[in-house]
């Protein structure tokens, strides 16, 4: 049985917008994205303003999928560290938000965004302006504790799920602690209702 293609038009827009993605990350990281426009990105890209525009509409939605695409990232390490162990819930979600809150204070487009001061960058997407990547975000993890634990209720999923990305989140933008600090505060926090959901490991 022959295997599905991906038809050319959809893959070349996969590819140009993999392409304008990559071209921001590489500019966000030498300086703050308020500074940088989008005739810029579209050069680094090697396609032109206008193209840009046209697969995207403003600079606020291109900056919004940005995220949700560097946030996709993170949630896949995430995802796989909870899969690996589904036969204990609390080593699941605590390797979970190591492996989170390691791959953010390493990766170089979280250490940009930090040092951004919110006047017109990408900060308050995932801060005071976040609504998009938590839903997004905890839409993806839902799946995963529902597919790990079927006997957990979908709505208790989704309360653990929004409170652990938004936990990591604010842990992520705003460290007090290394990770390996972190994570007993926050097991401790939700231990219980972890445990009363999902059954202890």
């Amino acid at each position: 049985m022959r295997q599905a293609r991906t038809p050319y038009a959809v893959a070349a827009r996969e590819l140009l917008r993999e392409t304008l993605f990559d071209a921001a990350r590489d500019l966000i990281q030498e300086r703050p994205w308020a500074e940088v426009t989008m005739a810029e990105v579209a050069a680094a890209a090697g396609v032109s303003r206008q193209t840009l525009y046209k697969e995207f509409g403003s600079r606020d939605e291109f900056a919004q999928l940005f995220v949700v695409r560097e946030g996709t990232r993170f949630l896949e390490a995430v995802e796989q560290a909870v899969r690996s162990h589904f036969g204990d819930s609390r080593a699941a979600l605590a390797a979970a938000l190591g492996v989170f809150l390691d791959a953010a204070a390493e990766d170089q487009l979280v250490i940009a965004l930090l040092r951004d001061d919110g006047t017109g960058g990408m900060l308050p997407l995932v801060t005071t302006q976040s609504q998009p990547v938590v839903a997004f975000a905890s839409a993806r993890l839902v799946d995963v504790i529902c597919e790990g634990w079927p006997q957990a209720e979908r709505a208790d999923a989704e309360v653990l799920a929004e409170c652990l990305v938004r936990l990591a989140l604010s842990y992520a933008m705003l460290p007090k602690d290394p990770p390996e600090q972190t994570i007993p505060t926050v097991m401790a926090l939700i231990e219980p209702f972890v445990e009363r959901a999902l059954g202890a490991g």
